[in-house]
């Protein structure tokens, strides 16, 4: 099994910046994709950003030049730093894990919020 521990979500104003963390323990031998997706009411979880194992990252076009993803291979740790937030990045953020089996984790959620 393997457990994420989310953290840095909150409340911030348009225009502000929030780190968001996952670190991921349990039985791992080999993270092979970690990201980030949210959910808002009403609507399906979408893909915010992944990173490889290698590096290589996809971004959702809504938040690509705002937010980085990046990974700590050796803490098992994903971050998010989200830059330049609008209102339409409120969410829940999920940390996903696909492990070295392709077997897949989700962390209980973190909530984002963003005041105009």
């Amino acid at each position: 099994q393997v457990q994420l521990v989310e953290s840095g979500g909150g409340l911030v104003q348009a225009g502000g910046s929030l780190r968001l963390s996952c670190a991921a323990s349990g039985y791992i031998l080999r993270i092979n994709q970690m990201g980030w997706y949210r959910q808002t009411p009403g609507k399906q979880r979408e893909l915010v950003a992944v990173i490889t194992s290698g590096g290589m990252t996809t971004y959702a076009d809504s938040v690509k030049g705002r937010f980085t993803i990046s990974r700590d291979n050796a803490k098992n740790t994903v971050y998010l730093q989200m830059n330049s937030l609008l209102p339409e990045d409120t969410g829940v953020y999920y940390c996903n894990v696909e492990r070295w089996d392709f077997n897949n984790y989700w962390g209980q959620g973190t909530q984002v919020t963003v005041s105009s």
